[in-house]
């Protein structure tokens, strides 16, 4: 059985507006490098820390990641399939920004009514658990901290719980930032340890 440690980024430049960032490259505010910090201290206090790091290759995982690799002397694996889901017309955007048709459609059924030009949420789905089952795989028996993004973490939630992933924005409203949500991986069998727990 492997243990993961999900951890959504930092606080960005764009939370404040509720803007969306998926692919963009956006940097931490003060209070998401200091969120960092914190996570990290947190972790390297814990009687079983974790003993390897796995990031997306965003700058704001990445710099999440950073103080959590010093405090617990991990060097930081960077993973392709750890990034944040694209959001296609509503990147960068607010959804007072976008046609009200669209804001109605997305809100009604997420999935269905995905953003045009958004990565279909099913695959992003996928991708999440296929990526998180190889880690489990390559540390088995460990204790894993994986820093990663927001929506890509509710829907790959919901895929390895059975949750219907039409249902991720109304399961899991939010993760908080640098907060941690605790699975335990054991072949078929998945278990939901914890949820959004402050790193304090």
């Amino acid at each position: 059985m492997s243990t993961l440690l999900l951890v959504r980024h930092g606080e960005t430049e764009w939370h404040a507006e509720n803007r969306y960032a998926g692919t963009s490259d956006v940097a931490l505010t003060e209070r998401g490098l200091r969120q960092a910090e914190r996570l990290g201290e947190f972790l390297a206090a814990q009687p079983e820390p974790p003993v390897a790091l796995y990031c997306s290759p965003q700058s704001r995982a990445q710099r999440t990641a950073e103080p959590s690799a010093k405090a617990l002397g991990l060097a930081i694996e960077t993973v392709e399939g750890l990034r944040e889901v694209h959001f296609g017309v509503a990147e960068g955007r607010v959804l007072g920004e976008l046609p009200a048709d669209l804001v109605e459609r997305f809100r009604a059924d997420p999935v269905a009514g995905a953003f045009p030009g958004a990565e279909p949420p099913v695959e992003a789905a996928a991708r999440g658990v296929r990526t998180l089952r190889e880690i489990a795989a390559r540390e088995a028996g460990g204790r894993v901290l994986v820093v990663t993004h927001n929506t890509f973490l509710r829907l790959t939630l919901c895929q390895l719980l059975g949750i219907p992933l039409a249902r991720y924005r109304t399961v899991f409203p939010r993760l908080d930032n640098a907060a941690i949500t605790e699975v335990t991986i054991d072949g078929e069998n998945i278990g939901l340890r914890r949820f959004n727990q402050p790193a304090e």
